[in-house]
């Protein structure tokens, strides 16, 4: 036993802890449940706070459940830190509809930030989808002016980069210059999850791009820019673009300075997942039936392997 002891040590000390702050269902995957599994998969201890519970996600014809107040979210924070166990490596959020709640998030990564200084804040400002806004429109201040200068990571896709910016995307150069100015707002990484821009492969492939800022030695900066093209599929997933947020978490962690296979890993998980997932999917609704949001839930501890060591199905572009 003795001899084993520091190993032990050394253990202990390479522990990572993940606050993620983000809704929950009892059936399925999103949110936290969409999260939770995959990071741990990959030595992570996190630990959830519940910003909804919900039987199910809203995608279904039927959903019950309860909201996380930002009060009740303060509580749940006081109730950790008086323990001393406030002490993160990380904090990931997704999806949330109220100012204040949001706003009480801010408080809390900004405190974590003062006990340590090395904190990553990873932040998926979910607000719309393809021009449309499907949060109110009084979340988009607080993302700009308060969330978005305190996060490290962010994963918006080309709407939300749009909105965050007040700069349009119609060309790579464009996007190019709105990763920019989102990292003159805060972020060192900058991943838009996907956009319209044309794919060099044809209309079968999503483009998605992603900026890392990288502070050199001498004080000077320099950053990595990449491209992906993302092979689509032809169905609605919920709860991806949580285990996207998730997966860029865990593999920048792995690899911090390199943009492009932390991005790879990222979204060559994402692709085993969906893969397992239309195909069960398609076999459960039977031949020429659409699958129902109950056959489409992710197929996520049957793809366990593939989170822990990914085969590389989308190669990313340094540009």
């Amino acid at each position: 036993a003795a001899e084993r002891r520091p190993l032990l040590r050394t253990h202990w000390e390479m522990e990572c802890r993940v606050l993620s702050i983000q809704s929950h269902v009892v059936r399925g995957y999103v949110g936290n449940k969409s999260a939770t599994f995959p990071l741990q998969v990959l030595g992570f201890e996190v630990d959830s706070i519940n910003s909804v519970q919900f039987s199910n996600h809203t995608g279904y014809a039927h959903w019950k459940g309860q909201v996380l107040t930002a009060e009740e979210l303060n509580v749940l924070y006081e109730g950790i830190k008086l323990n001393n166990v406030n002490h993160y490596d990380y904090v990931l959020t997704g999806y949330s509809r109220d100012t204040s709640f949001l706003e009480m998030v801010v408080d809390i990564v900004q405190e974590l930030k003062k006990a340590n200084s090395k904190l990553v804040y990873v932040c998926d400002p979910v607000m719309g989808d393809h021009g449309a806004m499907y949060v109110p429109e009084n979340l988009l201040p607080v993302y700009r002016d308060k969330v978005v200068p305190v996060a490290d990571i962010l994963t918006p896709n080309q709407f939300e980069a749009e909105l965050l910016t007040g700069r349009k995307i119609n060309t790579e150069e464009d996007a190019i210059e709105v990763m920019d100015l989102l990292h003159q707002m805060g972020p060192e990484t900058v991943v838009l999850t996907s956009s319209n821009l044309p794919s060099k492969h044809g209309d079968q492939f999503l483009v998605a791009l992603g900026s890392q800022k990288i502070v050199r030695p001498d004080g000077t900066n320099s950053s990595q820019k990449i491209r992906m093209e993302i092979p689509k599929v032809d169905a609605v997933f919920v709860g991806t673009g949580d285990l996207f947020a998730a997966m860029l978490l865990a593999w920048t962690h792995h690899h911090p300075k390199d943009l492009k296979t932390a991005c790879e890993k990222t979204v060559s998980v994402m692709h085993h997942v969906i893969k397992r997932t239309i195909s069960y999917a398609n076999e459960m609704a039977g031949p020429g039936k659409r699958p129902s949001p109950a056959q489409l839930e992710l197929r996520m501890v049957q793809s366990k392997a593939d989170i822990e060591n990914p085969a590389i199905a989308v190669e990313a572009m340094v540009l």
